[in-house]
């Protein structure tokens, strides 16, 4: 059985062949295409820009926060959004990372266990990318940019860990049941309505609100929101423990893939 330190080895042991498999995942995203990686900037950089259009123009959404009544809106959803792209991302991708590889699995050396964490790390350079783009844009609407800002990879390292746990769990059952790719779609437009990216949790029935903070990402998308739009610090005791649930999802989906691994030949 897997422990928790085995979590992490991919990082150490197989370092250069983690880097090259993430490399190819961003280039292979926009090979082909005239702009090239000039897409990874300009395509959150067009969202951002509509968001605050249709949102803070034509609607004159405000958000009504302590700390974010000048703040546009735009600013505010895409903050949102960057947290849902970072979990739904890595899990779309994950679920045919074995099945959309099977030259690998033939391959009785190569560790399959690090596509979890390859996919997790395309995702991130994106959210990376989007986040800057967030902060320039902050700062051409005169919006304050907070210190707290620099906290960023703080609030969403547990995301991170929670999603290469589910990205273990997806990629492994997907080999066994397909459908599981079709449905991962499904969850994750799901997963954007029913967290507080494009309203305040606080605007819910606390029965609601309960439910809403189920969703995995709920949790991130309030911290991410305090330290960009609030300047505020994040929530240390419960980001604490939202690690330690990301911890056990990620043993628990090492150890699910792991023995499911044995299969995969046999079925591919």
């Amino acid at each position: 059985m897997a422990g928790i330190v085995d979590i992490f080895k991919p990082l150490t042991q197989h370092a250069h062949l983690l880097v090259q498999l993430s490399k190819r995942g961003i280039q292979s995203r926009y090979r082909g295409s005239v702009l090239g990686m000039f897409w990874s900037l300009l395509t959150p950089l067009l969202m951002l820009l509509v968001y605050s259009f249709v949102f803070s123009v034509v609607f004159k959404a405000k958000w009504n926060h302590p700390g974010a009544e000048d703040a546009n809106f735009g600013v505010i959803l895409f903050s949102g959004m960057i947290i849902h792209a970072l979990f739904s991302e890595p899990m779309v991708l994950s679920s045919t990372s074995i099945t959309g590889n099977t030259q690998y699995v033939k391959k009785v050396v190569f560790p399959l266990e690090i596509m979890a964490w390859s996919t997790t790390i395309v995702a991130s350079f994106q959210a990376l990318i989007s986040f800057f783009i967030l902060i320039v844009f902050m700062l051409l609407s005169g919006m304050t940019i907070h210190p707290t800002l620099l906290l960023f990879p703080v609030v969403v390292a547990p995301l991170i860990l929670f999603s290469i746990g589910l990205g273990w769990i997806l990629s492994s059952l997907t080999v066994f049941i397909r459908d599981i790719a079709q449905l991962v779609g499904i969850v994750s437009t799901i997963a954007l309505f029913i967290s507080p990216v494009f309203y305040p949790v606080e605007r819910l029935p606390l029965p609601w609100q309960t439910i809403i903070y189920l969703n995995p990402i709920s949790y991130i998308v309030d911290q991410m929101r305090r330290i960009a739009i609030y300047g505020e610090m994040p929530d240390w005791a419960g980001l604490g423990f939202y690690t330690l649930i990301s911890l056990l999802v990620a043993w628990a989906g090492l150890n699910i893939f792991q023995r499911l691994r044995a299969g995969f030949a046999d079925v591919l």
